[in-house]
């Protein structure tokens, strides 16, 4: 089957995700996770990319951002992975391909998902014992939301300003979020879209999509074939 085209969008959140080629490790020590995210940094600068959250596991990576442009989230990945995949190669004395394939992505309806997908990346530290809490991780957004450390390389969504009124409020209202852990099958939907690119929303959010997609943001229902949908 043909592999569809990304869904983009400018101006729609965006959960993205790539793993290490073979299931290999992508950072071995702290310079590398360091060094991964100066790069982002000045690649979403460059690119036209509002990074909300992020978490960098030892074999893939999580960001949820908000492109400017149709491409500003391709340019970002194909220049973190110039600069960075060779100075890994290098520093690990390795060879080839780092990274699995191409990127994976899903659009995110920011009203009803972006909170959660935040919280989805920050808890997958824990979710596969790493860290016996998010703030025991320091390769995420999390320390940034929760008011323990400022990142600069995160920007701040609408709705996590609208935790309240001021940064104690709001770093207060979004630590409470944490007190409840994901329900496994927001998990799943979330996994789901992501690797099949298909947007995450409720139906008026897909259906706007839709109208002005690229290609289709949904699976065929169940017993369809041949007509493709918009």
């Amino acid at each position: 089957m043909a592999r569809l085209a990304r869904l983009y969008a400018p101006g729609v959140v965006q959960h993205v995700t790539q793993h290490g080629s073979d299931g290999r490790a992508i950072f071995s020590d702290a310079a590398d996770y360091l060094a991964f995210i100066a790069i982002l940094h000045e690649a979403a600068r460059a690119h036209g990319l509002a990074m909300h959250a992020y978490v960098l596991m030892p074999g893939h990576v999580h960001l949820l951002a908000t492109p400017l442009d149709a491409d500003s989230i391709a340019r970002v990945m194909q220049a973190v992975g110039r600069r960075y995949v060779p100075y890994f190669n290098r520093k690990s004395q390795r060879g080839g391909a780092l990274w699995e394939g191409r990127y994976r992505s899903t659009l995110i309806d920011a009203t009803e998902y972006l909170l959660t997908c935040t919280r989805y990346l920050e808890t997958k530290p824990v979710a596969q014992g790493l860290a016996g809490s998010p703030g025991d991780y320091p390769w995420s957004s999390f320390a940034h939301h929760a008011g323990i450390a400022n990142n600069p390389l995160v920007t701040d969504h609408a709705l996590y300003w609208a935790l309240g009124n001021t940064p104690f409020e709001r770093q207060a209202a979004y630590r409470a979020l944490f007190a409840k852990a994901l329900d496994a099958s927001v998990v799943t939907r979330i996994d789901d879209a992501t690797e099949h690119g298909w947007a995450l929303g409720n139906a008026d959010f897909v259906a706007g999509l839709a109208a002005a997609a690229n290609r289709r943001v949904r699976p065929l229902a169940r017993g369809r074939r041949g007509k493709s949908e918009k």
